[in-house]
């Protein structure tokens, strides 16, 4: 059977889709509605119970959180990862671990503060904290990005670029009501010549159209203007 993809413009199955387009598998997708809650509805919860997108369908079952996807086309199809036996698979497996469980998790509280803490004072001390610690965060990785071996900043790109490649992009749009100059992707050129890169790969450019991602998605990301759906 294909897989499944259950999407939503420029939320986190941008990630699954760029390694599924790069893996050249056959998937169909299901829109996730989220102008009408659709990720609350009945039909969704059954597949994912944390109402959150994405959601893969798979013949071994319907799988969620975008790490836990990665790792499972990375070790079911290979190319956008090492195997198991691989020397460089303890690196890859704690940066995407890195991925999944530091980073991403800062962004979405940064753009979601008042689901963590109630008040406006807390909720402002929550961000700015958070902010300080994405930067360092994103200075980080940008020495990895330049330091071989470890599946990050390749050529061609694999499934760790794909997911820092949505990481870096959203800090420069989200939240649309409050100030994002904390965050300025030259500040990190490794990861800025990353973006770069991604933006010349054919997967990224059918997301381009498909999810109205404009041209330069990740170096100058604009808002996205999806045919079908809603970003938020």
């Amino acid at each position: 059977m294909s897989y499944i993809l259950h999407y939503a413009p420029d939320n986190a199955s941008l990630i699954i889709r760029m390694a599924l387009e790069r893996l050249g598998v056959d998937y169909d997708t299901v829109l996730v509605d989220r102008s009408t809650a659709a990720q609350r509805s009945d039909a969704y919860l059954k597949i994912n119970p944390n109402g959150l997108i994405p959601t893969l369908e798979t013949p071994q079952g319907p799988i969620f959180e975008t790490g836990a996807i990665l790792l499972w086309l990375t070790d079911t199809h290979g190319t956008i990862g090492p195997a198991p036996d691989d020397p460089a698979r303890g690196a890859f497996l704690k940066w995407l671990f890195y991925l999944s469980n530091t980073v991403h998790p800062a962004l979405r509280m940064t753009f979601y503060p008042e689901k963590y803490i109630e008040g406006a004072a807390g909720q402002s001390a929550l961000r700015l904290g958070l902010q300080r610690a994405l930067v360092a965060q994103f200075q980080t990785l940008n020495t990895v990005a330049d330091t071989p071996h470890n599946w990050l900043g390749q050529d061609p790109p694999g499934a760790l670029d794909y997911y820092l490649g949505a990481l870096l992009r959203w800090p420069a749009l989200y939240p649309n009501d409050t100030d994002r100059s904390w965050f300025r992707l030259a500040d990190y050129p490794n990861l800025n010549a990353l973006c770069a890169r991604l933006e010349q790969r054919p997967e990224v450019r059918i997301l381009q159209d498909t999810e109205g991602l404009g041209s330069q998605p990740f170096t100058a990301p604009r808002p996205a203007t999806p045919k079908h759906g809603s970003a938020l």
